[in-house]
């Protein structure tokens, strides 16, 4: 007889993606962070502040559920070489001093956290934690719209 996954009965599967989306949140929470101590331009630094603690929440509400399940949340981040890279990249444009350069990079970072949960909700649908999921989703999608958003006023700036 089959179980009914619930919030507090997540399967293993279930388990294994909240702890892949708490590990980019981590990584994106600690680039962020990176980021507004490297540029000195105010208006994204705290702009960059306010993402690495929405980034950091997010990370903390999704370990919540992994804890209900009796595992240990992810704390520190990943050493994936796509997501090392993107950082790298990162740390370049922010030494340039280059507003375009750092918001176009930082832009590739939404991508990724992006694609991660598009294929979360993908791979989980009918979840439990569903709703939670969509919501972060969201919050994500209009935090890579802004980063977005700033990157093509750039572009237009003489």
């Amino acid at each position: 007889m089959m179980s009914v996954e619930t919030k507090t009965n997540l399967t293993p599967h279930t388990i294994s993606s909240l702890q892949e989306l708490i590990q980019i949140n981590v990584d994106s929470r600690d680039g962020y962070r990176h980021a507004a101590d490297a540029t000195n331009d105010l208006t994204l630094q705290s702009m960059f502040v306010q993402i690495a603690l929405d980034r950091d929440a997010q990370a903390g509400e999704l370990g919540q559920f992994v804890a209900w399940n009796g595992e240990y949340p992810r704390e520190q981040g990943s050493i994936s070489a796509a997501i090392l890279r993107a950082w790298m990249s990162i740390r370049e444009a922010l030494s340039s001093d280059d507003r375009l350069a750092v918001l176009s990079e930082m832009e590739a970072g939404e991508d990724a956290i992006m694609s991660a949960y598009k294929s979360a909700l993908e791979n989980l649908g009918g979840s439990p934690i569903n709703d939670v999921l969509m919501r972060q989703y969201g919050a994500v999608s209009n935090t890579h719209d802004r980063i977005r958003d700033l990157r093509d006023d750039c572009r237009c700036e003489p």
